[in-house]
């Protein structure tokens, strides 16, 4: 529904996971019991979980891990891995850095150039360890980078930028064939960001494997302040979802949707099913893993940008491994931990048997979710208080 901001022009509504609510189902099953399983491609994965390809967040240790835990990491190209033969180094001194002092170094940490060479052992020292192997870069690096990492052996490849789609215009550069590229890889490529329905359809049509939903929803991220662009996240995820149904009954080809960003506990994970999604995208809730590389700091993609950065460096701490952050137990009460287990509760409450179910899940309009009878926990900063 659209309304009337001014004369003559509209705007339609969109909603983020603050503003919404799923409603309990009238069968309920046994959380234990529903299947959160997903596939991509051939790849079939036990849970629907992906750690954000950020350079405070996934290095070839956490990916290996994560591949162990059933989930997927995601190895940044374009960031510190591939640049530093000793990575570990330069993390520490981003970490210590001042806090006004912190885009900047890690602005002049990213100027050293990408050794390509780098691809190809972290891929390796990966797969040595028997991990899946997923590594992501921007569209104007992809066909370069996508050659090597897939001749070193890489499972997944993902092409990310802000804002992605099939009809970019350059008279500077060389443009990105979306189609052309896919078709000549041998494995998925996910692709991403985007939040509309025409722009997420485009891009299944060029032949991705998989999509990215989300414009600047991330912790770390100060896109939708810089540049003033996005699309709440629930909004942005049914949309998107609209265009997979309408491309697999079109084509019987079917594309997940993977809601990247915006989700600080189980709830909003569990709403981003709700909306469409088939798997979710992580980075501050993972950036808090011991085996994070990032020592409790996580910072946006794009805030190495050397003239106009889009991101900050956030303190996120560290509160727990990543098999307690995934499957517990909780030592946190506000629902930041053990978040496997919060999909699956969830899941069991609505009725839903698995994600294709969970999606169908009934939304409402709830903008006092969070606050309603909480007048407690708020004064005491508990809880959902925090």
């Amino acid at each position: 529904m659209a309304f009337f901001i001014g004369r003559d022009r509209e705007a339609r509504r969109a909603y983020g996971f603050n503003e919404v609510a799923l409603v309990p189902g009238d069968v309920t099953i046994n959380p234990e019991e529903v299947d959160i399983t997903w596939r991509l491609g051939k790849l079939k994965f036990g849970i629907p979980f992906l750690a954000a390809a950020m350079d405070g967040v996934v290095d070839t240790g956490f990916a290996v891990a994560m591949g162990k835990l059933g989930g997927l990491a995601v190895l940044n190209l374009d960031g510190i891995q591939a640049r530093y033969d000793n990575p570990e180094e330069v993390l520490k001194k981003v970490a210590e850095a001042p806090k006004d002092k912190a885009t900047q170094m890690v602005q002049e940490f990213y100027r050293k150039p990408i050794k390509l060479e780098l691809i190809t052992k972290r891929i390796k020292e990966m797969k040595k360890q028997k991990g899946i192997a997923a590594v992501s870069t921007i569209p104007q690096n992809a066909e370069e980078y996508g050659k090597i990492a897939q001749k070193a052996g890489c499972d997944v490849f993902v092409i990310q930028s802000t804002v992605t789609t099939v009809r970019h215009v350059s008279t500077k550069y060389k443009v990105l064939d979306f189609k052309k590229f896919c078709k000549s890889m041998k494995i998925p490529v996910i692709i991403g960001n985007c939040v509309t329905y025409k722009a997420a359809l485009e891009l299944m049509e060029a032949g991705a494997s998989g999509l990215l939903i989300g414009v600047g929803p991330g912790a770390a991220c100060t896109t939708r302040g810089v540049l003033g662009i996005g699309v709440p996240q629930v909004t942005a995820t049914v949309d998107c979802a609209a265009a997979r149904d309408y491309y697999y009954k079109k084509t019987k080809n079917y594309v997940p949707i993977i809601t990247d960003g915006g989700m600080d506990t189980g709830g909003d994970i569990c709403k981003a099913f709700a909306s469409g999604a088939d798997a979710v995208m992580i980075g501050s809730a993972f950036a808090k893993a011991k085996e994070a590389p990032g020592r409790g700091y996580h910072w946006g993609m794009a805030t190495p940008h050397w003239n106009l950065p889009r991101g900050t460096r956030i303190y996120v701490g560290t509160s727990g491994t990543l098999e307690e952050l995934l499957y517990g137990p909780a030592k946190t009460d506000d629902g930041t931990q053990n978040l496997v287990s919060a999909l699956r509760t969830s899941m069991g409450s609505v009725g839903a048997r698995n994600i294709k179910q969970m999606q169908l899940t009934e939304l409402i309009i709830a903008p006092a979710i969070k606050s309603e009878g909480k007048m407690f926990q708020k004064a005491q900063k508990i809880g959902m208080g925090k």
